[in-house]
């Protein structure tokens, strides 16, 4: 599967990597983290992002590919301004790489 093998390459590398969360009432969360499997964990147990504490579970939908902290920022920001419909292509695009 894409997914695990770029989680692998991010924990391997200490990369930071961009993630796209599914949430319970079908909202998309995105968020930026160097340990992808850790923060998974603590978004499921409500330690994470305020947004999703109210909306568990959530499930992983897309993680781009390993990158540094300030091109995950940057690609962060820009994916949070977009439309959900938006979100939605560039999670297939995340899904390509």
């Amino acid at each position: 599967m894409v997914i695990n093998m770029k989680i692998k390459e991010a924990l391997i590398n200490k990369a930071w990597v961009v993630y796209i969360l599914h949430c319970k009432d079908n909202t998309l969360y995105t968020g930026i983290t160097n340990n992808i499997e850790k923060r998974l964990i603590a978004h499921n147990q409500g330690l994470a992002a305020k947004y999703t504490r109210a909306r568990l579970p959530v499930v992983l939908s897309a993680v781009s590919n390993p990158m540094s902290k300030t091109e995950a920022l940057r690609l962060e920001m820009r994916i949070k301004k977009l439309a959900k419909g938006e979100k939605i292509a560039a999670l297939n695009e995340m899904l390509k790489e």
